[in-house]
């Protein structure tokens, strides 16, 4: 019932409004992260990809802002998850491998940015990524990745999720962007937060937000040259996760903080570069600590 569901709200998102098939491709956005950009340690929220395409009837404004189901992000995701190996203690998450595809409009309300948007998310050895990552490990004579034997088993899962924010424009290098989300389905939560962009590059883009990390990742590529410097940081109240399976002895905290920093530098339209760094709090009630993770984008277009 649940896939049918999502499958029903992915069509809608797709076919409307009535002009969808004027729709071209206005941007893409892209971002890689893993821990060994960050503290090296190899574990838990270890690695991901995202790939968005964004598609509208137009380009891209900030000060002109696109109705319900106009602009869409179609996005594509890859991650990995992992025990602390080589520890491996009991109690310590199981490993997972996630890949999905969604679909999401981003559109505005008033002073207010909204997104709204579904994913179906497939676990397992189906995806492939822990004989993808057992690859990696071999070819660089690194240990292998602990616990794939008894990963998350093969699933298909639903994912809804809502955002609410808006940008507050100070003035041309300087804007505050505080956002509250909200997600059904694979994981339960409600988080809140915001970030600072101090900068030029950024501020008249499509900014769109990670899902494991929260960093900003841009969806449209303008043309303003130079740097911008982004902080930003947010608190979740948890439910249910998929990730952290009660028969596994694997409890989920009640909350979740992030906090981040990222500089984006921009040399000439079509070349840019992005670095982010993300601490993340523990997710789950035997995790020592939290985790320092790395975020990067790199953009050359010849």
């Amino acid at each position: 019932m649940r896939l049918m569901l999502l499958l029903a709200t992915l069509t809608t998102l797709t076919a409307l409004p009535a002009h969808a098939q004027n729709r071209e491709t206005i941007g893409v956005g892209r971002l890689f992260t893993n821990d060994y950009l960050g503290d090296g340690e190899d574990r838990w929220r270890t690695g991901s990809y995202v790939y968005s395409q964004i598609r509208a009837p137009r380009s891209y404004d900030a000060q002109r802002r696109f109705a319900f189901g106009e602009l869409l992000e179609y996005r594509v995701r890859a991650e990995i998850i992992a025990a602390d190996a080589p520890a491996t203690a009991p109690g310590d998450r199981p490993y997972v491998g996630a890949v999905s595809f969604g679909v999401h409009t981003h559109f505005g309300h008033g002073p207010a940015d909204i997104s709204v948007g579904a994913d179906v998310i497939a676990t397992g050895p189906q995806t492939g990524l822990s004989r993808f990552q057992t690859a990696v490990h071999d070819s660089l004579d690194m240990p292998a990745p602990a616990l794939i034997d008894t990963q998350l088993g093969d699933s298909i899962h639903v994912q809804g999720t809502a955002a609410l924010g808006q940008n507050v424009f100070i003035n041309d290098a300087l804007s505050v962007r505080p956002f509250a989300t909200a997600q059904l389905g694979a994981e339960n939560l409600l988080r809140v937060g915001g970030d600072v962009i101090v900068g030029t590059v950024g501020q008249t883009d499509l900014m769109l937000r990670d899902v494991v990390t929260g960093q900003l990742y841009r969806g449209t590529q303008s043309g303003d040259r130079g740097v911008s410097f982004v902080l930003g940081g947010d608190i979740a109240a948890v439910g249910d996760s998929i990730y952290l399976p009660p028969f596994r002895n694997v409890l989920p905290e009640n909350t979740r903080t992030r906090a981040r920093a990222g500089l984006h530098y921009q040399h000439r339209e079509g070349a840019s570069f992005f670095y982010g760094l993300t601490y993340l709090g523990p997710e789950f009630q035997d995790q020592p600590t939290g985790q320092l993770v790395g975020s990067v984008k790199l953009n050359f277009n010849f």
